[in-house]
C-alpha cells in the first residue's frame, strides 16, 4: 500500500506541478480577456437570467429547467471542498491560501461560462432522447474525428475520477465527522448514504435535478447565514484576517502554534488546487450537467452557469476561510473538516461543530448524487447506454467501502485524477475558443440591437 501511496504522490506532485497551474489559470485569463471580462461585468445579469421564466426553462429542447442544471451542477460542487477543502488549504498554505482560491474562481467563472456554451452547442441526443454533452462532446462533434481520442481520454478519467472526487472522498469526510460529532459508526453512515443515493439514482437526471434544486439552495445559504454570525461575532478580526489573506498570498506565513508555516508555493499551489477541487472550473464536470438544460440558446446557459463558480467559492468557501482565520483555528494544528468543526465551535460553543457537520453531510449527499450523474454521462459516451446500469451498481457499492478507508490517501488519488480530468478540456477550450467568442459576440449584438443592455 506505501508503494502505491508513494506513486499516486509522485503523479500527483507532476499533474499539479508548475505547468499545471499555469495552464489552468492562464486558460481562465486568456478566456477572460478573449470574452472581455463579460462574466464579471455581467454577474447580475446572469443572477437575473437565473431567476427569470426564461432561465426555469420555457422550450422542449432538453431535459431539465436550466435552474435545475445550475443547481445539479453545484450540487456536484459544493461539497467536502467547501468545508474540508478550504480548511486543508489554510492548514497547508496559509491564509493566503485563499486569496488564490479567489483569483482561480474569478477567471474561473470564464472557463465555467465556456464549458456550457460550448456543451450546449455541441450536445447530441441519445437513444433514449436525452439530451447528452460535455467535454467528450465538444471534442468529438467541435473538433472533429482526429481529436476523438482526446475526447476518449477525458470519459476514461471522468469515470474513474468521479469515484474518487464525487464518491469515496465525500461518503469518507462524512463518515468521519458524523463518527466526531454524534458517535456514528463509519459503516453506519456508509450504508444510509448508500441507501439514499440508490433512492435518488432511480429517478434519472430528472430526480437528481428535482432533489438538488431543493437541497442545495436551503443548505448553502443556511451554512452561509449561520457563518455570517460567527464572522460578527469575531468582527474585531476580520480587517487582521483579511490583511493575512493579502499579504500571505506573496510573502511566506511563518510558522505559529500548530501551523508548522508555508512559503508562497504552498500557497498558490494548494489555493489553486482546492480551488479547482471545490467550483471545479476548468475540470470539464459541469456542462455534463448543462447540457442537459431545456434551452436554445448557449450563451444562455454559460451566463448561468457562470454563477456556479461564483457562489461556490466566492460565497461559500470564503465564508468557510474567514471563519477559519478570524477564530484563531488555523493555528491549532487541525486540518480537513477537523479544523472548520473547531473554528465555527470556537465562535458558536455547543452548536458550530453541529452545524459544520450536517452542512458537510448535506453538501456530501449532493455531491455523491451529482457526481453519479457525471459518471453515467461519461460511461454511456464510452460504451452506450448499457453501461449505466452496471455504473450505477459499482456507485452505489462504493460509498460503504469510501466511508471506511484511509482519508489521507483517498484526498491524493481524487487530487490527481482531478488534474488528469482538466487536461484534456483545457485544451479542448483553448481550440475551441473563437466559438465561443463568436457565439458571445453575436448573442450581446443582437441584444444591443433590441435595446437590452
Amino acid at each position: 500500500m506505501e508503494a502505491i501511496s508513494n506513486f499516486v504522490n509522485d503523479i500527483n506532485g507532476l499533474v499539479w506541478g508548475l505547468p499545471m497551474l499555469v495552464m489552468i489559470l492562464g486558460v481562465g485569463l486568456f478566456l477572460s480577456i478573449g470574452l472581455k471580462l463579460m462574466p464579471i461585468m455581467k454577474l447580475g445579469a446572469g443572477f437575473r437570467l437565473m431567476w427569470s421564466g426564461r432561465a426555469r426553462g420555457d422550450d422542449d429542447d432538453g431535459d431539465i429547467p436550466p435552474f435545475q442544471a445550475l443547481m445539479t451542477a453545484l450540487s456536484a460542487t459544493v461539497g467536502t471542498g467547501n468545508i474540508a477543502g478550504v480548511a486543508t488549504a489554510v492548514f497547508l498554505g496559509g491564509p493566503g491560501a485563499l486569496f488564490w482560491m479567489w483569483l482561480t474562481a474569478l477567471v474561473g467563472m470564464a472557463t465555467k461560462y465556456s464549458e456550457a456554451v460550448l456543451a450546449v452547442r455541441f450536445r447530441e441526443v441519445d437513444e433514449r432522447g436525452n439530451h447528452v454533452g460535455g467535454p467528450m462532446y465538444y471534442i468529438r462533434n467541435g473538433l472533429g474525428s482526429k481529436w476523438a481520442w482526446l475526447g476518449v481520454l477525458f470519459a476514461v478519467f471522468a469515470s474513474i475520477a468521479a469515484f474518487g472526487i464525487g464518491n469515496t472522498v465525500q461518503a469518507n469526510s462524512v463518515a468521519d465527522v458524523l463518527a466526531t460529532n454524534f458517535n456514528l459508526p463509519h459503516w453506519v453512515t456508509g450504508v444510509i448514504l448508500m441507501v439514499l443515493v440508490g433512492m435518488v439514482l432511480i429517478g434519472g437526471i430528472k430526480r437528481i435535478g428535482q432533489v438538488a434544486s431543493a437541497l442545495v439552495p436551503f443548505m448553502a445559504v443556511s451554512y452561509v447565514l449561520i457563518g455570517l454570525i460567527v464572522l460578527a461575532i469575531n468582527a474585531n478580526a476580520i480587517p487582521d484576517a483579511i490583511s493575512m489573506v493579502f499579504s500571505y498570498a506573496f510573502s511566506p506565513a511563518a510558522a505559529e502554534g500548530g501551523f508548522a508555516g508555508a512559503a508562497v508555493w504552498a500557497a498558490i499551489r494548494f489555493g489553486v488546487a482546492r480551488g479547482i477541487f471545490s467550483n471545479e472550473a476548468g475540470l470539464g464536470s459541469a456542462p455534463i450537467a448543462h447540457a442537459a438544460a431545456q434551452t436554445k440558446n448557449p450563451v444562455k446557459q454559460g451566463m448561468v452557469a457562470m454563477l456556479g463558480t461564483f457562489i461556490d467559492t466566492i460565497i461559500v468557501c470564503s465564508i468557510t476561510g474567514l471563519v477559519i482565520i478570524t477564530s484563531g483555528a488555523w493555528t491549532s494544528g487541525e486540518t480537513g473538516a477537523a479544523l472548520t468543526s473547531l473554528a465555527f465551535e470556537t465562535g458558536l460553543p455547543g452548536f458550530g461543530n453541529y452545524v459544520v457537520a450536517i452542512a458537510l453531510a448535506i453538501f456530501a449527499f449532493t455531491t455523491i448524487i451529482g457526481w453519479s450523474f457525471y459518471g453515467e454521462r461519461s460511461i454511456e459516451f464510452l460504451f452506450g447506454v448499457k453501461a449505466i446500469v452496471p455504473y450505477r451498481v459499482l456507485w452505489i457499492i462504493a460509498i460503504p467501502v469510501g466511508a471506511t478507508v484511509n482519508l489521507g490517501f483517498i484526498w491524493l488519488v481524487a487530487d490527481t485524477l482531478n488534474a488528469m480530468m482538466a487536461l484534456p478540456n483545457l485544451i479542448a477550450l483553448l481550440l475551441l475558443s473563437p466559438v465561443v467568442f463568436r457565439l458571445t459576440r453575436e448573442y450581446f449584438e443582437k441584444q444591443k440591437a433590441a435595446g437590452y443592455r
